[in-house]
């Protein structure tokens, strides 16, 4: 069997999405850093493996998967039983939901506002801050009384929200308003085979 490759950065919680789901399935891989503030995702080799410029990509033999998302997908398409992304329509329907969220209120939101903290990116700090208040709300209350997002178990669509919500506090986004969402995160950090992502050097709000 192939080894699979996945391009990636300790800091990055996309890339972070992408090796969270390779553990939790155990599928064997290999990790190689691309070093973002050298600029390495925007030379030659790696801009050869995805044009944007942006990690994490995935390598499997002769198949090349760029973005989070859309590696999530192939994961679960290529090496789950309908365990972590069940087929049901509602459940299904469901994942699709929060990889939506995913995409628009956390990237727009906790993900944007640590970018400011942590990399000095040009974006409204106070927007995303707003942004990632008013989603942590509302995932606060879709976890109250339930453990995990969909179908009453650990799925995709946990993984997806996972990694920027846990570090949230890197951006200036506290967790202490939230406590649903703060046991859901310790609920994810006890799953068989979780590994977490580098935590920031700087300081992060409470």
């Amino acid at each position: 069997m192939t080894t699979l490759t996945l391009y990636h950065h300790p800091l990055s919680g996309n890339a972070h999405r992408a090796r969270l789901f390779l553990n939790l399935l155990a599928v064997p891989h290999e990790l190689v850093e691309v070093d973002l503030l050298a600029g390495e995702q925007k030379g030659a080799a790696f801009l050869a493996l995805n044009p944007r410029g942006q990690v994490p990509v995935l390598v499997d033999g002769d198949h090349t998967v760029a973005e989070s998302n859309a590696i999530l997908a192939y994961l679960a398409a290529r090496h789950d039983d309908g365990t972590w992304w069940p087929r049901e329509a509602e459940a299904a329907a469901a994942i699709q939901f929060w990889l939506s969220r995913a995409a628009i209120d956390v990237a727009n939101g906790p993900a944007a506002a640590r970018l400011v903290t942590l990399f000095g990116a040009g974006l409204d700090h106070a927007q995303a801050k707003e942004i990632g208040h008013r989603f942590l709300a509302e995932l606060d209350a879709a976890l109250d009384g339930v453990q995990f997002l969909v179908a009453g178990r650990p799925t995709v669509a946990d993984v997806a929200i996972y990694s920027y919500v846990a570090h949230a506090p890197e951006g200036g986004i506290p967790l202490t308003p939230y406590p649903n969402v703060r046991a859901w995160i310790a609920r994810i950090e006890a799953l068989p085979g979780f590994v977490g992502m580098q935590d920031s050097p700087l300081p992060a709000a409470a």
